[in-house]
């Protein structure tokens, strides 16, 4: 796998000496600042009614606040991954080079979750903000970071394929918000449908995977979720890489 760690070495500096690197972290920081102060006036304003509810409990998927630049970000931060090498003409060198497509694929999925990672990580802020005013249950944090990474894996994976599929950055964003929105809309069918069905859709539930984890359940029925769909997105973007490369 020495290949795929040269791509996401590469992925990685050009994403970090980019501009878009610093547009995203600093619009997602500013985001995440202002729902944990949004959330932490509202509980603090209704701690009866909130019951065991915290700030913590509905920054991670307590709210649609959580999910809505979700489907934002993960697209802008996906659409470069394949389709940037095609506009920026240097797929074709990309092809040609030593490398086989699975080590393309994994060294771009690679990066894409350390820059996934890095997103969150100036969040465990809020939990040691928490911690100097009151008790934290770490258990429940570690666990809600735990869905955090898993949801990113599947989220980033769909905007890989997406990528890899798409001729142009736009449309590759396009692309990943329509799916990745129609998965979230289908997880809403858990309120208001009945029988299979409902049962189906609370599968599918993003909100479901949040508040489970972020309640310090592991669900393993989540995590075979995340894991099967972002292994079924990561071996297509494969196949579709290779056919492009043998078409």
């Amino acid at each position: 796998m020495k290949g795929a760690w040269v791509v996401s070495k590469r992925e990685l500096g050009s994403f970090f000496v980019s501009p878009l690197a610093y547009v995203v972290l600093t619009s997602w920081l500013v985001w995440n600042g202002v729902v944990f102060w949004v959330l932490t006036q509202f509980y603090a304003r209704n701690a009866v009614s909130s019951g065991a509810a915290t700030p913590l409990s509905g920054f991670f998927g307590g709210s649609a606040l959580f999910f809505i630049p979700l489907l934002v970000f993960v697209p802008v931060l996906t659409m470069r991954l394949i389709a940037g090498e095609k506009q920026s003409g240097t797929i074709e060198a990309l092809l040609t080079a030593p490398v086989s497509e699975a080590s393309v694929i994994f060294g771009k999925y690679g990066a894409s979750l350390v820059i996934w990672c890095v997103l969150w990580l100036p969040t465990l802020i809020y939990a040691w903000i928490m911690s100097q005013h009151g008790s934290v249950d770490w258990g429940a944090t570690a666990s809600s970071y735990l869905g955090i990474f898993c949801l990113g894996a599947y989220f980033m994976a769909v905007g890989l394929l997406m990528s890899v599929l798409a001729p142009t950055q736009i449309i590759a964003a396009v692309l990943a918000f329509v799916v990745l929105g129609v998965l979230f809309a289908v997880g809403i069918g858990e309120f208001v449908l009945d029988g299979t069905a409902r049962e189906v859709c609370a599968y599918l539930s993003m909100w479901g995977h949040m508040q489970s984890f972020a309640k310090g359940v592991v669900d393993t029925r989540y995590l075979v979720f995340d894991f099967s769909v972002a292994a079924l997105a990561v071996g297509l973007s494969i196949g579709a890489l290779k056919a492009r490369r043998h078409g």
